[in-house]
């Protein structure tokens, strides 16, 4: 396993980050530690959970784990910003949720520190100051080492970033968006204001809750049964079924995935998770699993260095103008890029 710097800081983490939404869902707590103590063994250092996951569980189950690690070899990152309860402030980026669910988080993962803590999205009910000021605090009282964001957009991010330097406050240092090879409006200013301001990127959901798993081909009219996509149709989550078979260039990434690995033998998602590894900027892609099978797949992708022209092939399936660059007149910018 190799590791990179998050971003401009010091801190150093592993390329690959486990997801722990899984734990206490899909994954038992002896499955969950099982997957943590692989990943461990395979190298990696940087793992990935929130307050939220599982009402609390999955940084319960992973506070137990703890307790047998050295804890400054391990990097841990939550995310505060969803309810955590009934009351009117138990929810938010206000100061008051932040500083109550710090404590939670502390207590649950059974730890005087967070590594990264993250706002887990934008909150328009509150003065960014506000948060960004109590964030600030929280990093000066030792409780949080660096602090990041997820799910924000372009503007928003850059927005905290201006403000955290004109008021002398702690900046963020990483950010969490959605990031793969199917979604990619990312690179639309995500990527570009997190390279200029020297965050680290950590995309969620590298192989979007499984249709870059390999267990969809062009051709299938329906999800695999028991697989994620099946339970996002379901339930109408954003990797659902519909989302993306209407698109014609969802079947051609998939089409150069399977190809790709017909050729070369690797397994499409490590393909998947090496494309993303290859991305300028990204620093650990967020690989979850319900299972040791899964993990063990996963980590295929720690150490490789995709082929350039397999990546290029890649990255032209589902290449598409941004929407700032694609409304520029053709006799002004010429050849429309594509990201």
């Amino acid at each position: 396993m190799r590791y990179r710097y998050l971003g401009k800081t010091g801190l150093r983490v592993s390329e690959l980050c486990l997801g722990a939404m899984t734990f206490g869902r899909e994954a038992d707590e002896t499955t969950s530690h099982a997957l943590l103590d692989r990943f461990t063994e395979a190298g990696g250092t940087f793992v990935d959970t929130a307050d939220i996951y599982s009402a609390g569980a999955s940084e319960e189950i992973l506070g137990r784990w703890l307790k047998r690690q050295r804890r400054d070899d391990v990097v841990i990152a939550t995310k505060v910003r969803y309810g955590t309860g009934e009351g009117p402030n138990d929810r938010g980026l206000g100061r008051n949720h932040l500083i109550a669910g710090v404590e939670s988080s502390l207590r649950r993962l059974g730890t005087d520190h967070i590594d990264l803590y993250q706002v887990h999205a934008w909150d328009p009910g509150t003065p960014l100051e506000e948060t960004l000021a109590t964030l600030d605090t929280l990093v000066t009282s030792g409780k949080v080492r660096y602090i990041g964001a997820s799910n924000f957009s372009g503007w928003q991010l850059q927005k905290a970033i201006d403000l955290s330097r004109a008021g002398g406050w702690e900046p963020f240092t990483a950010l969490q968006p959605l990031y793969n090879l199917l979604d990619r409006s990312a690179e639309w200013e995500l990527l570009e204001v997190s390279r200029n301001e020297g965050l680290g990127v950590i995309p969620w959901s590298p192989l979007r809750g499984g249709w870059l798993s390999g267990a969809i081909r062009r051709g299938a009219e329906r999800p695999p049964t028991g697989t994620r996509v099946e339970t996002a149709e379901k339930l109408g989550w954003g990797e659902s079924w519909s989302a993306y078979e209407g698109d014609e260039r969802t079947w051609r990434v998939l089409d150069a995935l399977h190809e790709i690995a017909g050729r070369t033998g690797l397994a499409v998602p490590v393909l998947a998770l090496a494309w993303l590894l290859g991305r300028p900027g990204v620093t650990a892609p967020i690989v979850g699993a319900r299972t040791l099978e899964q993990l063990e797949t996963n980590l295929g992708a720690a150490d490789l260095d995709l082929d350039p022209a397999d990546a290029a092939l890649l990255t032209a399936a589902r290449a598409r103008p941004s929407p700032r660059r694609a409304a520029r007149s053709p006799r002004t910018t010429g050849t429309s890029a594509t990201t």
